[in-house]
């Protein structure tokens, strides 16, 4: 007799190969599509399952993402608490935040990777970009009051993703030796100013 339920994709108790089965077809759709165009739907259809497993194991598309890179956190989750408490010193909180992650992780840091990859990958760039703007840019845009509040977000972009580079990839010896509080002060200074100090012409 058929067991109950067989032909019947959905959630498969016992079966600790299933999370697995999507994480791979979240890489494989990602790597392929891009952020924007893998959907859910598309990765549950290469994994055998459902799309609601999909979302009862990750809730979201961006927190697949996180999972199907190996990030040790979610951009989503943890930027809401960054710009929640105003525009005043969120350049400061972002450097704070970044750095002590960076610090923390060191080689074992999965965003190198992808950094390395979309240097010589337009597809990897294109993965990253897709998901940074969701993830991030979109939500520090929204609590900028400034002009050209997504101009301003991609001018903090260049300047996280240069910290990155300069810090773990190039590791320029200065730079890497220097001081976390002076680091957290400079670049503070500068995010900030990219998000309220005049921006000049458009």
């Amino acid at each position: 007799m058929e067991p109950t339920g067989a032909g019947r994709r959905g959630r498969r108790p016992g079966d600790s190969g299933t999370r697995a089965a999507i994480l791979d077809a979240a890489r494989a759709r990602f790597a392929g599509e891009g952020f924007r165009g893998a959907t859910v739907r598309a990765i549950a259809g290469d994994a055998g399952v459902d799309p609601a497993l999909v979302m009862h194991y990750f809730g979201t598309k961006q927190a697949l993402f996180v999972a199907a890179m190996e990030f040790p956190l979610d951009p989503a989750q943890v930027v809401p608490h960054l710009v929640g408490p105003g525009i005043d010193g969120l350049g400061e909180r972002l450097v704070r935040f970044l750095i002590g992650v960076i610090d923390e992780l060191g080689e074992a840091n999965p965003m190198l990777g992808l950094v390395r990859s979309a240097v010589s990958h337009p597809d990897a760039a294109r993965m990253m970009r897709e998901f940074l703007g969701e993830a991030i840019l979109d939500r520090v845009a929204a609590a900028i009051e400034a002009d050209r509040p997504r101009l301003r977000a991609d001018l903090c972009a260049s300047q996280i993703v240069g910290i990155l580079v300069a810090r773990q990839i190039l590791a320029l010896p200065e730079l890497a030796a220097a001081d976390r509080e002076l680091l957290i002060g400079v670049y503070g200074a500068t995010i900030q100013r990219y998000l309220t100090a005049p921006l000049g012409p458009s």
